[in-house]
C-alpha cells in the first residue's frame, strides 16, 4: 500500500467507523503498515513515566462492539479480560497518531502508558514484559489494533521505551490482565488451563535464563498422523525446520504443527507469507 492511499482508506475507515459505531474511532495505525515510518518526534526523557495505575472502571461506551471488521477480518471483543495471558510479538506507535482519537474516543498521547488490542475489553489493564530482557511496565488499553499480522499488542512509545523495544521496533511479550479490583494480588507465574475458544491459548513461560523462540504454528490435530502429513509438506514447501509438538487438553490429546525456530520477527514475517502459499492463512505466532 503507497502512503498516497492510505490518507484516503483512513477517511473511508472513518466514516465506515461512525456509520457502524464498530470501533468508536479511528484506531487502524501504523504498525499495520510496513512501508510506513514512526518515530517519537520531539525527544523527550519518558524513563519516568509512570506505570498506568489501575482501578475499577466500566467499559468504555466506544470501542467495544461485540464484532468489528477490518479489512474484510472480523475480530471479537472478549467479554471479560479475567485470567488473560498471551503471548506473542508486539509493536508500538509514536507522533504519527499522537494528538488523535483513539477507539474509544480518548486522545492518544504518546507519552503515557497506554496499548492496542484487538479483542480485550476497553480499557482493561495489563503488565506487559519483554521476554528478552525482563523489563516489564503497566499499561492501560484504550485502543484497536495493531491489524498488522503476527502482532498482539501496539504499545505507546512511552510503554515501548520503558521496555527496550524501540530501536528493534518489535519485541517477544507476555501480556497479563490485572484484576482492579484486587491489585494486591501478585500475578501468577504458573501456566494456566486452557482457555476458551474466543480467548488465544495461554502457553506456559520458559524456564529463566533461556532466550525465548519464535515458531509459527500452522494447525493442531487429535490425529497425530495429520500432524506428521502437514509437518512433511511444511518442510518440503518452506526449507525448513518443523515440529510436532503434542499435548493433553481437557478435550483429550493434540499435536502442534510448529515452523522453527525463526531467528527473528522479519524473517517470522517473511516465512508466515510463504506458508500462505501452502494455504495456512493464518499461521499463529508461539513463543517457546
Amino acid at each position: 500500500m503507497s502512503l498516497t492511499d492510505r490518507p484516503r482508506l483512513l477517511r473511508w475507515f472513518c466514516v465506515g467507523a461512525l456509520l457502524s459505531t464498530f470501533l468508536g474511532g479511528c484506531g487502524v495505525r501504523g504498525p499495520g503498515f510496513p512501508d510506513e515510518q514512526d518515530g517519537p518526534g520531539e525527544h523527550r526523557d519518558v524513563s519516568r513515566v509512570p506505570d498506568a495505575v489501575p482501578r475499577v472502571e466500566p467499559r468504555s461506551r466506544g470501542g467495544n462492539p461485540q464484532s468489528y471488521v477490518v479489512f474484510g477480518k472480523r475480530y471479537y471483543t472478549l467479554p471479560h479480560s479475567r485470567g488473560f495471558v498471551e503471548r506473542g510479538i508486539a509493536s508500538w506507535y509514536g507522533r504519527k497518531f499522537h494528538g488523535n482519537a483513539t477507539s474509544n474516543g480518548e486522545i492518544y498521547d504518546m507519552y503515557v502508558m497506554t496499548a492496542a488490542h484487538k479483542q480485550l475489553p476497553i480499557p482493561t489493564y495489563l503488565e506487559v514484559t519483554n521476554l528478552e530482557n525482563g523489563r516489564h511496565v503497566v499499561v492501560r488499553v484504550n485502543d484497536r489494533g495493531p491489524f498488522h499480522e503476527n502482532r498482539i499488542i501496539d504499545l505507546s512509545y512511552a510503554a515501548a521505551s520503558r521496555i527496550g523495544m524501540l530501536g528493534k521496533g518489535t519485541a517477544l511479550v507476555e501480556i497479563r490482565a490485572i484484576d482492579p479490583a484486587a491489585p494486591k494480588t501478585p500475578p501468577t507465574r504458573l501456566a494456566k488451563s486452557p482457555t476458551p475458544a474466543t480467548q488465544p491459548a495461554v502457553q506456559a513461560p520458559r524456564a529463566s535464563g533461556h532466550s525465548p523462540r519464535i515458531f509459527l504454528q500452522a494447525g493442531a490435530f487429535s490425529d497425530s498422523s495429520n500432524a506428521e502429513r502437514l509437518r512433511a509438506r511444511l518442510e518440503e514447501g518452506l526449507a525448513s525446520g518443523v515440529r510436532v509438538v503434542p499435548a493433553t487438553l481437557a478435550s483429550g490429546p493434540v499435536h502442534r504443527v510448529q515452523v522453527g525456530p525463526l531467528a527473528s520477527v522479519e524473517i517470522a514475517d517473511e516465512v508466515s507469507s510463504r506458508m500462505h502459499g501452502l494455504g495456512i492463512t493464518e499461521p499463529l505466532v508461539v513463543i517457546d
